[in-house]
């Protein structure tokens, strides 16, 4: 039997990120930067106003507001996009709309609503302090600036950096594609009436949903039957637009279960008995690849039951999207938290038991199983929001103990 910290390692020294590509903006969302995002230039190039008013010179303002009132000539208007900014002569104020360019020679802005509003002959009613309503040049970004590290996941304030510097495309690690595909000829999909023996397939809805939450995209084929050739065929056309294969079920080692005859010819896939429960059955390796010329697509194959299915997902599948994506982070956060109850866990296994965690840094965490801890309960997994993990030399948990627990939900 393997542990599951050999078969995690294994599973992360065979997979990589995907080639990374040139995308557009619109395409990069939810995708990890696989090259720098560099300023070539200062961000804004020149001072900017942020305010429609009057372009000054803030020490020629000092004596406004005083007994005298101060009359400025206009010398011209300034609207956004202008292009190279005017000068500035002594004694006189531009009109410069909010985002237009300062003149050389100006520092400071006077609001509209401070002036009379003039257009050949502007009051200032108050005196300007130099910076004052202006952004100065390069306060975004200097020329030479990375704006945007690789490994960052592009969401909707990094493609506005990128945009503002003009940058229509950037290099991308892009979103993993991920197939998920259940066998079995005991499943039918859920709204389909029930026959004796039927059963509702509850993990490619389950999986696909937990492929989008990693960040990857999913594409649900559904179900598919024990038939060794239906399985085989379905399994090798999903291999063009696969970066990932996901198959549920048909793991049991009886005649009827088809998963590991149709695999073995088709790659490097192997199948172990995992020291985890639930999970204990678990594939992994690549299928194609092989004649085809295209790369080698990694495959896992799941056990049937959901909770089954849904732990190794976390626990295997999960990271290794993550790696597959480019991204840094791989796992799950995890809390110690103390048990409210004492439960059993089987000897030589790492128990993986759905948990509520309730708590807070500061003060500590409590953790307490949802049901039975032996029992493998759908309704259970559906209301906790961590994985309870007993070590694999543990069988006791009492009342108090710290345990580790993966945090499913915040």
């Amino acid at each position: 039997m393997i542990s599951v910290q050999d078969q995690l390692a294994a599973v992360l020294a065979a997979v990589g990120p995907v080639p990374p590509l040139d995308v557009a903006l619109h395409d990069a969302v939810g995708c990890i930067l696989a090259t720098d995002v560099v300023a070539h230039a200062d961000l804004p190039l020149h001072p900017l106003a942020t305010r429609d008013g009057y372009a000054v010179a803030a020490a020629e303002t000092a004596v406004a507001g005083g007994a005298i009132p101060l009359h400025l000539p206009v010398a011209h208007d300034v609207h956004a996009g202008d292009a190279a900014p005017l000068r500035l002569a002594p004694g006189q104020v531009v009109r410069v709309a909010s985002g237009g360019p300062l003149p050389h020679g100006a520092d400071a802005v006077v609001p509209l609503e401070e002036t009379d509003r003039g257009t050949a002959r502007v009051l200032v009613r108050r005196p300007a302090r130099a910076g004052e309503n202006v952004r100065r040049a390069g306060v975004d970004a200097a020329s030479g600036d990375v704006l945007i590290a690789a490994g960052t996941r592009l969401g909707a304030r990094q493609l506005s950096m990128a945009a503002a510097v003009g940058r229509a495309r950037v290099r991308v690690h892009p979103t993993p594609r991920v197939v998920v595909l259940s066998v079995g000829d005991e499943l039918i999909e859920p709204g389909a009436p029930a026959a004796p023996g039927d059963v509702h397939d509850a993990n490619s809805h389950a999986l696909a949903t937990a492929v989008q939450d990693a960040g990857a995209t999913a594409i649900r084929v559904g179900v598919v039957g024990d038939g060794r050739a239906r399985l085989r065929e379905a399994i090798e056309d999903q291999l063009v637009r696969a970066d990932l294969l996901l198959t549920t079920g048909g793991l049991s080692e009886t005649d009827r279960d088809t998963v590991k005859d149709v695999l073995a010819p088709l790659g490097t896939v192997r199948f172990d008995h995992v020291a985890m429960s639930p999970g204990r059955r678990q594939g992994f390796g690549t299928v194609g690849g092989l004649d085809d010329g295209g790369d080698p697509v990694p495959i896992f194959a799941l056990p049937g039951h959901p909770v089954a299915a849904h732990v190794s997902f976390e626990v295997f599948v999960r990271p290794a999207l993550r790696a597959i994506a480019g991204r840094s982070e791989l796992f799950r956060p995890s809390v110690p938290a103390a048990a409210t109850v004492g439960w059993s866990s089987p000897a030589g296994v790492r128990q993986f038991v759905p948990a509520l965690v309730v708590g807070s840094p500061g003060e500590g965490y409590g953790v307490t199983p949802v049901g039975d801890p032996g029992e493998v309960s759908v309704s259970a997994l559906s209301r906790a929001n961590a994985l309870a993990v007993v070590p694999e030399d543990e069988t006791a948990v009492r009342p108090g103990d710290h345990v580790h627990c993966l945090v499913l939900e915040g």
